[in-house]
Order: structure tokens, then C-alpha cells, then sequence
């Protein structure tokens, strides 16, 4: 059964939700420990029969809302953490935290994941099994999903998960997603080329790095569009190139910086190993040698088509059936919600938050100093979240 009044209970609760997002959003914490934001979360929840589990790892913790009667377990996941950069909003909520920000919109995944709980909690006599509400910092390069996974935070593992972001650069409302591959593996990549360093009137007497690592620059971009079918997207970028200390010298050494994005393990690995193969032989073209150092981020979000036709059938009922949108192709960014679907089936969706009526085309976009979020769109977000966690519980993937 499908629950079509979910968006007007959300809509009576949409003052708490924003004042939650509000008080988070001035107040921004990184990475890993975020207790100010937990702080809040259970304060605003503190009058719910929800169970809280915590770990030694992160200031994350799981809430547990247990049905009236056994049956399935499902998981509502939101993230908590800020960006280390400026805010240029002018909002009267603004970070009160210089080089902190909310720019990525982990202040409302948080508000909307604490509504869905009331909204869930208030139908707790109705429910059927348990739902999980993850809690989760670090989701910005620190693998916060991975250590709550590790801390057995979410065991016995659920049955199915969910998780929602926004978008301010996409129309009021909507909700999209798809199956199969949805965001990126996203790996940095660190070459050092070593040379032999001189006066640079005499490069014959040296062993200049500086031309092998631009000839890696290109032998990278030619890797990508060679060696991979460009149907199945990869992406190797060049971020950073640095050597020498002045004008008149070469340097002894040479380093460069980027990222490789990935729609799948078995390209996620031949990159890595392209990437080497890439960088040893073009430093022995040069007489020279290079040192090449991975750092696995996080794996690629793969989102299970039946957890996607859940989040549609909720969409569509919940909010209108113009409100469901398909999305053509994954997106090269990045998102450790990875971690738990590696493990439970399940999926992320985006809302859609510009301002209605406006030209969405135009809107900053996430990681924008000036990003805005059109608050009324929240109530929408908290819907499709419960509406998941209920249709699941009550029908599974059927």
C-alpha cells in the first residue's frame, strides 16, 4: 500500500525541519566529528521511542524505530558534514564558522532524514519490522559511511537502503535516479618524476623532469580516450604540476596531481594500472623514473533496480507522477553512500530544491560559495524517504 498523504504530514512539520537545517547550517563541522550536529539531531528528536547506537570512529550514531510487530529492516541514511571553504550566501542562517560551509547540502539531508523519522514514528502502531536512520559525518573525502559500517553500527545489516541529495540546479521538486552505475569511483593519484636537477643553460648536463611530466600530461589524456570504450565513462584529470625553484634552474624532481573517476570496479582497477604502465614507460622515454601513488576513494555507486522502481512508485505517488525523473546517464562525482550499497541493495535518489519558477539552468550548483536551497522542496525530500522506508517494509522489493 502507498501512503499518498505523506506529503501533507511532511508539510506540518516543514518549521521543524527548517529550523534543523537552519541551526546546522550556521553552525558547520568537518569531517569525521561533528557533535555540535548530532547534538542538535537528538535534541530535535529527543522526544521519539527511537534506540541510538554510537561507535568509537566517528560522532555518527544509528537510530533504531522498532514497529509494533517483526518483519523487514530498512535504512534512511543522511550525512552531517560541511566543506572547508568561505560562504557568500548573505542568508541571516549564514556559517557563523569562518572557512566552514554547507555547500554541499548535508544540512538538509540531515533535517529531512530527522522528518522522516517523525513522520515514521508517528505510524510506529502501524509498522511492521525496524527502521535505521544513519547519521552520518565525514562524507566529504573521510569514508564516514565506511567506519560506521566497520563499527557495527549497522548490524545485522538491513535489507535495503536508501538515501536522497540535493540538487539547487534542478527543478523544484523533482526526484530522479536510475539503475545500475549512478556516481563514480573516485580516486586521487600522485606521480613524482625523478630527474637529475642543473643549471638550466646546460638541460644536457641534467636529467629534466619538467618535459617527461608533461609528456605524462598528454600520454594520460591519450590512455583515456585509447584505451577505454568511451560508451562506459572514464575520466583522468591532471590537477596539478609543479617543479623547480626559479628561473634559471632545473629541478631535481617534478610532481604531479589528479583524480580518476570510474563507473566500475574492472575499470576502476585497469586505470590504476594503465595509469602506471603510463607513467614508468613515458619516464623512460626521458631518462628519468617515476613513483606513482594511488589513494582509493570511494567505489562507485551502483543503485539496485528494484530499490530504484521503489523510490519511482513513491515519487510518483507521493508527489505526482510528473515528479519522477529518469536519469539518462551516471555523474561523475563521488558519494560513500557506496559503501553501504556494496553491501545492502538499495539506492540514492536527488531532489530537486531551485526555487520554483526560477530558471533552475542558472542556480549555483553544490560546492558553489552561493548555493541556495528553496526550503519549501524539504518536505518533498522527507516524504520520499518515509514513503521508501514504509513501501519496503511492506511489500520488500516486490
Amino acid at each position: 500500500m502507498l501512503h499518498p498523504d505523506l506529503l501533507d504530514s511532511a508539510r506540518a512539520l516543514s518549521d521543524r525541519i527548517v529550523a534543523l537545517r537552519r541551526a546546522i547550517h550556521a553552525e558547520p563541522e568537518l569531517g569525521l566529528h561533528t557533535p555540535l550536529t548530532m547534538a542538535k539531531v537528538r535534541a530535535a528528536l529527543a522526544h521519539l521511542p527511537l534506540e541510538w547506537r554510537e561507535g568509537p570512529s566517528t560522532t555518527g550514531q544509528v537510530a533504531i524505530l522498532k514497529g509494533s510487530q517483526p518483519g523487514r529492516r530498512v535504512l534512511l541514511r543522511g550525512d552531517m558534514d560541511a566543506l572547508p571553504m568561505d560562504e557568500h550566501t548573505g542568508l541571516e542562517f549564514a556559517s557563523t564558522v569562518p572557512g566552514r560551509m554547507h555547500a554541499c547540502g548535508h544540512d538538509t539531508h540531515t533535517a529531512m532524514l530527522a522528518g522522516a523519522a517523525e513522520l515514521l514514528a508517528a505510524r510506529q502502531d502501524r509498522i511492521a519490522g525496524e527502521v535505521m536512520f544513519m547519521f552520518q559525518p565525514g562524507e566529504e573525502g573521510y569514508h564516514g559511511a565506511r567506519f560506521m559500517l566497520d563499527d557495527g553500527l549497522l548490524d545485522p545489516l538491513p535489507q535495503a537502503a536508501f538515501a536522497l541529495h540535493i540538487m539547487p540546479n534542478a527543478p523544484h521538486g523533482m526526484v530522479g535516479g536510475r539503475a545500475g552505475p549512478l556516481l563514480a569511483a573516485a580516486d586521487q593519484f600522485d606521480i613524482v618524476v625523478r630527474g637529475r636537477g642543473g643549471h638550466a643553460s646546460m638541460p644536457h648536463d641534467a636529467r629534466d623532469p619538467v618535459p617527461a611530466a608533461c609528456a605524462m600530461v598528454t600520454a594520460i589524456l591519450a590512455m583515456v580516450t585509447r584505451r577505454f570504450n568511451a560508451a562506459d565513462a572514464v575520466v583522468a584529470t591532471v590537477t596539478q604540476i609543479n617543479a623547480g625553484t626559479a628561473h634559471n634552474v632545473i629541478a631535481d624532481h617534478a610532481t604531479l596531481r589528479g583524480t580518476l573517476r570510474s563507473l566500475s570496479p574492472q575499470h576502476r582497477t585497469q586505470l590504476h594500472a594503465l595509469l602506471r604502465e603510463v607513467a614508468q614507460y613515458t619516464a623512460l622515454a626521458h631518462g628519468v623514473e617515476a613513483e606513482v601513488t594511488i589513494t582509493e576513494g570511494f567505489p562507485v555507486t551502483i543503485c539496485d533496480a528494484r530499490a530504484v522502481a521503489v523510490g519511482e512508485a513513491v515519487t510518483r505517488t507521493a508527489l505526482g507522477e510528473q515528479a519522477w525523473r529518469d536519469l539518462p546517464a551516471p555523474i561523475m562525482g563521488a558519494e560513500d553512500f557506496a559503501y553501504v550499497l556494496e553491501k545492502v541493495p538499495g539506492a540514492m535518489f536527488f531532489l530537486g530544491v531551485a526555487r520554483e519558477g526560477d530558471d533552475w539552468r542558472q542556480c549555483c550548483s553544490i560546492h558553489s560559495p552561493r548555493m541556495h536551497v528553496d526550503e519549501a522542496a524539504l518536505p518533498s525530500g522527507t516524504a520520499v524517504l518515509a514513503g521508501c522506508a514504509l513501501r519496503f517494509l511492506e511489500r520488500g522489493f516486490d
